[in-house]
């Protein structure tokens, strides 16, 4: 049997590296360690024995080696031969020449044979391994198709042909089901090596797989004209892509959406109704954060760029739009900006202006004028003001004396030290006071009370004028 397993093995090699598409060499390697191992096996690994593969006749060969001594000087059969008897072999040889002898590969039984083999498939195993590695490491940051086979923990295995991937379930989207032999795509995030061959981690919710989408759907983007600037996501739900053009005459946000909408309802299908947004980038923040806040209307913003905060104060009927549903809209906008966004209603920032203002009047000597101009510096308190390094101030219009910047802020800190001392709140606004109280219900309620009001008073007139014709 043995014989049999390691004579001919030209025809065994050839196929298993076309079915396998495995390198001729990595298997001649893997048939002649196995071949190595099994003789060490048979004979002892105290004798020098050799395997090497004869690609003339197919065989893999068997040598041992042995050190031509003296007849006298012959001791240990395992590692010596004599001089008469190497001389059958060699006439040439001389004294301590090493020999090699030619072992029967037939005398290696079948036990030796069978860990051969163990060690020849575990050889192709790893090598076939390291080709699907290499092949899906080359491949990550591409799209790819599978067959849904099985669930394990939550996890979606995948038939990818040559070997499995996963979608953890945090690369799902939320809601999605599969069934065994259903199509799956999803976005080759990850490829690792482990001991039990490559592990391929797979994604339906990142938001690379969203551009990777739109970068196969849409030609403009795939060609480099239009380019992908950010995307944030909340798979399943909602997302917001920024793009832009490199040619003037290509406008991006029509390049995304197609025809008659057919490139982006095309992505929006395959992740099962998800909303997509899309928005011109800008290079100026301000006006990326109003597109990204779309379709929303915006008053005004201003901007903290040391801490890269935005106040973004919309109509009160816009609100709930710039929020959106359960915060939605701002959440988005705000991953899509890097940018903490903080929304206000115009009457609510009006009502924090007014008692912005008040707070700085308290500051004595100062005038409602000087304290708007403070607060339009960015100091919304006397006791923001009382932080301020004197450099600070200078840059304060009005207040570019040195002398004078110094006082206002030592006029902040007495003010602190004299609320802090008598342990009394500092006072509010009356104005901001009463806009803060809420109006009732939202711009349709109020709108719905008016119309009944109007009608009320119409028909009141209407009861009015037939009294009287009476």
């Amino acid at each position: 049997m043995a014989d049999n397993m390691f004579t001919d093995l030209s025809r065994v090699i050839d196929q298993v590296g076309k079915d396998k598409g495995i390198d001729k060499n990595v298997v001649v390697e893997a048939v002649v360690q196995g071949m190595l191992i099994a003789a060490r096996k048979k004979y002892g690994t105290y004798r020098e024995i050799e395997a090497s593969y004869n690609e003339e006749t197919g065989e893999v060969e068997l040598h041992e080696f042995k050190e031509v001594v003296e007849r006298e000087k012959f001791i240990d059969e395992e590692v010596e031969i004599p001089l008469d008897e190497a001389r059958k072999l060699d006439p040439d040889v001389q004294i301590d020449d090493t020999i090699g002898i030619k072992l029967s590969t037939g005398e290696l039984g079948r036990i030796a044979a069978q860990t051969a083999k163990q060690i020849i498939l575990q050889k192709v195993r790893d090598a076939e391994r390291e080709i699907i590695f290499n092949e899906f490491e080359s491949r990550k940051g591409e799209i790819a198709s599978g067959i849904a086979r099985r669930v394990e923990k939550g996890a979606i295995v995948v038939d990818l042909g040559r070997t499995e991937a996963y979608i953890p379930p945090r690369e799902q989207i939320p809601g999605e089901q599969y069934k065994p032999g259903d199509r799956i795509q999803g976005y080759l995030l990850e490829v690792r090596q482990t001991t039990r061959g490559p592990q391929i981690i797979m994604s339906r919710a990142s938001e690379l797989y969203l551009m990777k989408l739109f970068e196969m759907e849409v030609p403009e983007i795939y060609d480099g004209i239009v380019e992908i600037m950010a995307a944030a996501r909340e798979p399943g739900q909602r997302a917001k892509i920024a793009v832009q053009s490199k040619d003037p005459s290509v406008d991006p946000v029509g390049a995304c959406v197609g025809m008659k909408g057919s490139r982006v309802q095309n992505i929006v299908q395959e992740l099962r109704g998800e909303k997509i947004d899309i928005v011109p980038w800008n290079e100026d923040v301000t006006r990326f954060a109003v597109n990204a806040l779309a379709p929303a209307e915006i008053s005004r913003v201003f901007l903290d760029e040391n801490n890269k905060e935005m106040e973004v104060v919309v109509p009160d009927s816009q609100l709930s739009l710039a929020i959106g549903r359960k915060g939605q809209n701002v959440r988005l906008a705000a991953k899509l900006t890097g940018w903490k966004l903080d929304i206000l209603s115009e009457s609510s920032a009006a009502s924090r202006t007014a008692e912005a203002i008040y707070n700085l009047t308290l500051i004595p000597g100062l005038t409602e004028t000087m304290a708007q101009n403070i607060f339009q510096s960015g100091y919304g308190s006397f006791q923001a003001v009382s932080q301020a390094q004197v450099e600070e101030i200078m840059t304060i219009p009005g207040y570019e004396d040195p002398d004078k910047a110094e006082k206002l802020i030592n006029e902040a800190k007495a003010l602190v030290d004299k609320y802090q001392r008598e342990g009394i709140p500092v006072p509010k606004a009356p104005v901001a006071a009463a806009k803060e109280a809420p109006a009732s219900g939202n711009a349709k309620e109020q709108a719905e009370a008016r119309l009944k009001e109007e009608m009320q008073k119409l028909q009141a007139s209407e009861s009015g004028d037939g009294q009287s014709e009476q």
